[in-house]
């Protein structure tokens, strides 16, 4: 027991001094993940978590979360996750509530030896990303939402120790009204997004497991690629592309929980081995650390 919690205060710690471009929102690098119930008769799951992070031109973050899971039987289960998001930096101080997050399980009976789950949801936004400071309009690092409501789809396959999972996210509905414009803000530290369009990504993830009485650890690689430039409309209503906002970024992530009986603590760590040229939805962290607390009952 005492080097297991060793090994578990040692991650805690590690992640704090380790930097991070992964994703920072609760979308497509959540969704599709195997879901985990070590108490059978339990039928409902409230997970609590945190996310503090670094972004861009010094903007620091504190991101709050909420998911409630419920077991309907071992096929079925669903969930709904509220975010938020508190950014601070040069524009100033600005939060709010983000997304809501309706996803559904689906897992099939048989396959022993290869097992299969499917997920699919909604990301609902609770506000247009038109937060401002003083009136003044800010970029898409400062808002706690992009606006869009947005369609989630994975699957995830499990085969002993590792498990395989394939995710999309598309904008189905956009109602993004961001007015910021680098030119008029003095800095030229933020892309304008001004009526931001997104494009949809896809995910690719390998997870292996190493399980201990108490200590969970997982490693994963994710590969997330970004289908398109991402759109904004000038100063003379005309659209026009942010180049570089297309393609791939590879996430290495570490994510170790701690077990107990009818609860878990979990931290995760991800940083990057390839990132993109430019990422104009404000998702950009030089660190994350997330905390996150789940009980079941």
């Amino acid at each position: 027991m005492k080097k297991y919690f060793i090994s578990f205060l040692f991650s805690t710690l590690f992640f704090q001094i380790i930097q991070a471009q992964g994703c920072s929102d609760a979308g497509i690098c959540s969704i599709g993940t195997p879901h985990e119930n070590p108490d059978k008769t339990a039928k409902n799951q409230i997970e609590v978590t945190t996310i503090l992070g670094a972004g861009e031109s010094d903007t620091q973050y504190f991101s709050p979360a909420v998911t409630y899971t419920r077991n309907f039987n071992e096929r079925w289960d669903a969930a709904v996750k509220i975010t938020s998001s508190f950014a601070s930096g040069s524009f100033g101080k600005r939060g709010s509530i983000g997304d809501a997050y309706l996803l559904v399980n689906y897992n099939p009976s048989g396959g022993k030896i290869f097992k299969w789950s499917y997920t699919a949801g909604a990301k609902i936004p609770f506000n247009r990303a038109n937060l401002k400071i003083n009136n003044h309009p800010l970029p898409l690092d400062y808002q706690s939402s992009l606006g869009t409501f947005d369609f989630l789809g994975a699957a995830n396959l499990s085969y002993k120790k590792f498990d395989f999972n394939m995710a999309v996210q598309i904008p189905v509905f956009n109602i993004n009204a961001n007015s910021y414009f680098a030119e008029y803000s003095g800095t030229d530290d933020f892309p304008t997004t001004n009526l931001f369009e997104r494009k949809p990504d896809m995910l690719f993830r390998t997870i292996y497991t190493i399980k201990t009485k108490k200590i969970t650890f997982k490693p994963n690689l994710l590969f997330i690629y970004h289908l398109g430039e991402d759109t904004y409309e000038d100063i003379y209503g005309k659209r026009l592309s942010i180049s570089g906002s297309e393609g791939l970024t590879i996430n290495g992530n570490l994510i170790t929980a701690y077990n107990l009986n009818a609860s878990s603590i979990e931290l995760s760590l991800a940083t990057p081995f390839v990132v993109r040229d430019i990422r104009p939805d404000g998702l950009t962290r030089k660190y994350t650390v997330g905390i996150s607390y789940k009980t079941r009952f």
